[in-house]
């Protein structure tokens, strides 16, 4: 796994990193390129940088399928806090995807459990998730898999804890009866069955979530350690992100910010 410190934007990093990705895969008709994607505040940044890319002719989303991590129960599309909702007005609107290569988890499925069924097929027989972005919960919750999940987990219906409630409540007038208590998403499994991940971390918030990725064995109770036992896995953070590691792994870093000062991204192998 590699941990990547950078002094870039989040946002920026990942969009220049995904344009790559996608540019370097040569997608066609036959084979697209496919795309896991996350919503929440960490990304906005990445995805009006995808959008500026796909203005700029920098890339094309024509041969891009993309499959979102989740999204909530019993929420109409057309809600604003809608996952539907965000993907259509921070990305599906404003470059040259097509329509039919874009999945939503449809909260509103008249058979909840035969959607996620549905979906892992989906996933499946588009050839499996070449890279999937993500973003990890406080409590190093994945998608909407909170601590105690399986690592094997598929998608499936997820009663969210109250911790998530509260988080999310900012998007709801900070009024915790308009947020939704039940969302469809991605297992942890499905996510580490991709080629490649890629997980954004700002803030000192998910700094404890880091350490716990960083320094302890991979464990159910976070399960952003599923990551551990993924063969190409990196995980994107800010100097906030970093501020709970031990003196050991801090000097590591150290070490390779003075080794290459001119430099604003450090990797670290773990």
């Amino acid at each position: 796994m590699r941990f990547i410190l950078t002094r870039q934007n989040l946002g920026q990093w990942a969009a220049d990193y995904i344009v790559k990705r996608i540019n370097g895969f040569s997608p066609t008709s036959t084979k697209k390129f496919v795309l896991g994607l996350p919503t929440g505040g960490t990304v906005v940044d990445m995805y009006a940088s995808l959008c500026a890319a796909s203005r700029e002719g920098r890339v094309s989303f024509k041969q891009v399928v993309t499959f979102n991590m989740d999204e909530y129960v019993g929420l109409a599309k057309t809600h604003p806090e809608s996952y539907y909702s965000y993907m259509h007005r921070h990305l599906f609107d404003h470059v040259d995807i097509d329509p039919k290569n874009v999945h939503i988890l449809n909260g509103n499925a008249a058979n909840l459990d035969g959607e996620c069924q549905a979906y892992e097929s989906a996933i499946a027989h588009s050839g499996g998730i070449e890279l999937f972005l993500g973003g990890v919960g406080r409590n190093g919750h994945l998608a909407f898999n909170e601590p105690g999940t399986p690592f094997t987990s598929r998608t499936h219906r997820v009663a969210l804890t109250q911790s998530t409630i509260e988080a999310n409540a900012r998007f709801f007038e900070n009024d915790l009866s308009k947020v939704p208590t039940e969302a469809l998403t991605v297992g942890i499994g499905t996510v580490t069955d991709a080629k490649e991940v890629l997980i954004l971390v700002k803030g000192e918030k998910k700094a404890q979530a880091m350490r716990r990725l960083l320094e302890e064995p991979p464990t159910q109770d976070c399960p952003i350690t599923a990551l551990r036992n993924h063969p190409n896995a990196a995980v994107l953070v800010d100097e906030g992100a970093c501020q709970d590691l031990s003196a050991a792994t801090k000097e590591k870093l150290r070490e390779l910010q003075s080794k290459n000062p001119q430099q604003d991204t450090w990797t670290l192998e773990i």
